[in-house]
């Protein structure tokens, strides 16, 4: 094969699966890279395992396959996919079941073995084992709340996946970019583990930086563009197609999307993506290659196309990053608003009064956040203040507060704190939101991992039969 074309599929869970419809059908791809994972999604995907344990996956993921296995079998297109979250087994069986009551057939391929937690709560592990990646903080400070743990795997399940003949991957916790690699090498015969030559690195380099546009659906090709009023020469967003990437053997791209779609692949909106949450542009690292950006050549051909040469490649190292979830506490948030005239002015009074509130009462908590929708949650404190004078003016100011805490109890009690202000506090109170709004938090604990103690256990099964 002499190229591959692949186009995005998600960008996070619960995106948007329409536009998928028009790469599969109108741009001549081979195959779908649908990223649904993110490090808050794994935390939601836990909350619903708690509730369930047949879930701990992207649900979205079969509603999305529903709609899209038609236009997929009819063009011959393989779908890969992470949705599998915590729970890749789960997810396959679930469109199994849901394709078996349509009278549909496909062969997926699940694959597992990024689950570490048994690794992260052995005590026995050695000191200095599992610290935090930023802090360095001993994992031994939440061992014992932890509730899932998973490592980064590369693309080399997807690729042997791919092998069998799925027709559909399923993964749990993978790197994002490995599910636009891993049918690169699969489909050019690229040299993966066995990598040696700078010719090798540098092609696994370039997927890493196809993958790394495609992972964030319609973002790749122009929504959510960032450049001040030039964001409003972005066409028909309603419409949005999403990136497709045609790879050549030597590594080479060409980036566009489906014709007659709206957004746009330019320059500027290919060099926002490739620079989005990259730390380090000369050491953008995965499990399977380590990217240099530096050496990056785009040029813009004009009509949606445009040629991505020049990444550079280096050997991975030996070390997974891992995502773990710990229990955090508890939080509970209200929205308050106020009217003209003085609004701004009773909306901090009414803050006032609830932290009072906190002091005499005793109630636990760790912080109370306070922020102010339409003025300064979006940046926060880098958010410029109006002068006095036009705070004065407002017509109306909401406040949101949210208690964080370790006591449940005290979580559940905030919304007590406020209904009797309604008539015995600042007047014109605009109504409250949330009153009973608490949920158990989960924080994230970044870690690295052996490679050599994770890959050993990953396992490709293929569930179900070929259309």
């Amino acid at each position: 094969m002499n190229t591959v074309r692949i186009g995005a599929g998600l960008g996070f869970y619960g995106d948007n699966p329409r536009p998928v419809l028009a790469s599969i059908e109108r741009a001549g791809v081979q195959y779908i890279a649908s990223d649904h994972l993110a490090e808050l999604t794994l935390a939601i995907l836990q909350k619903d395992r708690q509730r369930d344990p047949s879930l701990g996956y992207a649900r979205d993921v079969l509603p999305m396959l529903l709609r899209l296995w038609p236009a997929l079998r009819a063009n011959g297109v393989r779908f890969v996919c992470n949705a599998g979250g915590l729970n890749p087994r789960g997810a396959a069986l679930a469109v199994l079941e849901a394709f078996e009551r349509t009278g549909w057939r496909a062969r997926v391929a699940v694959v597992t073995g990024d689950d570490v937690l048994p690794r992260l709560l052995d005590a026995s592990a050695g000191p200095g084992r599992h610290a935090h990646l930023f802090t360095g903080e001993p994992v031994d400070a939440v061992r014992e709340r932890l509730v899932f743990a998973n490592a980064y795997l590369g693309a080399r399940p997807i690729v042997d996946a791919l092998a069998l003949g799925a027709d559909i991957v399923i993964t749990g916790r993978v790197a994002d970019a490995a599910l636009t690699l891993a049918p690169l090498v699969h489909g050019l015969g690229w040299r993966l583990e066995d990598a040696v030559t700078d010719e090798d690195w540098g092609r696994l380099a370039q997927g890493l930086a196809v993958g790394h546009w495609l992972e964030c659906s319609g973002q790749g090709s122009g929504g959510n563009f960032g450049a001040q009023g030039l964001w409003r020469q972005i066409p028909d967003l309603a419409h949005i197609g999403y990136p497709v990437a045609e790879v050549a053997q030597d590594g080479a791209a060409l980036l566009t999307k489906p014709p007659g779609t709206g957004g746009r692949v330019n320059f500027d909106t290919v060099r926002q993506q490739l620079l989005y949450e990259v730390h380090d542009p000369h050491a953008y690292r995965s499990p399977d290659v380590v990217l240099d950006l530096g050496g990056v050549t785009l040029h813009d051909e004009g009509e949606d196309r445009v040629r991505l040469t020049g990444a550079r490649g280096q050997p991975p190292g030996e070390w997974l990053k891992v995502v773990g979830g710990y229990r955090d506490g508890y939080k509970a948030e209200v929205t308050w608003g106020f009217a003209w005239p003085d609004a701004w002015a009773k909306a901090q009074a009414a803050t006032e009064i609830i932290r009072a509130q906190l002091r005499e009462q005793r109630i636990v908590h760790d912080e109370l956040f306070v922020e102010h929708p339409g003025l300064d949650s979006a940046h926060g404190a880098l958010s410029p203040q109006p002068t006095g004078e036009a705070l004065a003016a407002l017509n109306e100011v909401w406040t949101r507060l949210v208690l964080r805490t370790p006591d449940k109890a005290a979580a559940e009690g905030f919304g007590r704190l406020f209904p009797w202000l309604a008539l015995s506090g600042p007047a014109y109170t605009c109504g409250f939101n949330g009153l009973h709004n608490v949920s158990e938090l989960l924080g994230i604990w970044p870690t690295l991992i052996g490679r050599a103690e994770v890959e050993p256990g990953v396992r490709i099964e293929c569930l179900g039969d070929a259309p």
